[in-house]
């Protein structure tokens, strides 16, 4: 097994037979995955280097993504956001105008981490990392978001829930890759929020995570919501149930209540030494409780 390093410079040291590759377009990066079926994205490499310290992953080849200006950028149209896969929660987190239309989202991100892992932890590679406790996703589930991919058959987009398959697993066929996330321009008086349970009070992975994002009406009734749930199953979880929940009705302790028991009845999580099931089903309705009323909040704000 190679062994993998940072150097103070942020460039992968590889020894041993691990090859590393760093190419300057998507082309060549298609090219190099679809050629080598052991080959890995390299983005910031907080979670490939762990595995490949811990042998869980022995890619015969890595390919660098961050010298690729499309996947390094965040763009901000009319009607969409397009954040580049390899842009890092740091960078994120400094951008005003994203944190001022997704909050929950850059928040989501910042929580991943120390600042040092902030500076090289990117988003697509939480995402494609697929964890059913990654902090980013349930965010951008509840935010409709979708995966911009390019491959050798060319360009797609997919939604964030059809991607995941499984712990660990994505539907990326050989020799693609998720080069930017796609979030719609939000309407006017919307708000979305994250909020996670961890056993500690920094760097540590979720307990449950619960992510919402709601759009009110004039009246101040809900007009459109998304909650969507991480480690509480196999992979994170639209709660479908809690669009009808909260769409026609104004916030209050029984529209709250109602929201708290669709989150629970959406759970199907495991055992672990971090958590019970009844646990992590009774947190999920308190988690799914306190966002929904932060990203209420946020909405009336805007």
């Amino acid at each position: 097994m190679a062994f993998v390093g940072i150097a103070a410079a942020g460039v992968p040291q590889i020894v041993s037979e691990l090859n590393y590759q760093a190419p300057e377009t998507l082309e060549a990066v298609v090219g190099l995955l679809a050629d080598d079926e052991t080959a890995r994205v390299f983005a910031g490499g907080t979670d490939l280097l762990v595995q490949l310290k811990e042998d869980l992953r022995e890619p015969g080849l890595l390919v660098d993504i961050k010298r690729i200006k499309e996947v390094r950028e965040i763009a901000i149209g009319a009607d969409s956001v397009r954040i580049g896969a390899a842009v890092t929660g740091a960078e994120l987190g400094e951008h005003d105008e994203l944190k001022a239309i997704w909050p929950g989202i850059v928040e989501a991100v910042n929580l991943i981490g120390s600042d040092q892992v902030q500076g090289r932890a990117t988003i697509g590679g939480n995402l494609c990392n697929a964890s059913p406790a990654a902090d980013s996703v349930p965010a951008m589930l509840a935010a409709d978001a979708k995966a911009a991919i390019v491959g050798p058959d060319g360009a797609r987009e997919v939604a964030i829930a059809d991607l995941m398959t499984g712990p660990g697993q994505t539907s990326l066929v050989r020799g693609e890759l998720v080069t930017a996330i796609v979030l719609p321009i939000p309407p006017a008086r919307s708000g979305d929020a994250y909020l996670r349970f961890i056993p500690r009070t920094e760097m540590d992975i979720a307990v449950v995570g619960a992510g919402v994002s709601v759009t009110l009406n004039a009246d101040g009734t809900c007009a459109a919501a998304r909650l969507a749930l991480g480690a509480v199953g196999p992979t994170v979880k639209l709660v479908e149930a809690a669009s009808s929940v909260l769409v026609g009705n104004k916030l209050d302790d029984a529209t709250l209540n109602a929201l708290a028991e669709a989150a629970s009845a959406a759970c199907s999580p495991i055992d672990d030494k971090r958590g019970t099931a009844e646990f992590r089903t009774n947190v999920a309705g308190v988690l799914a409780r306190r966002a929904a009323a932060i990203a209420w909040q946020r909405a009336e704000n805007n």
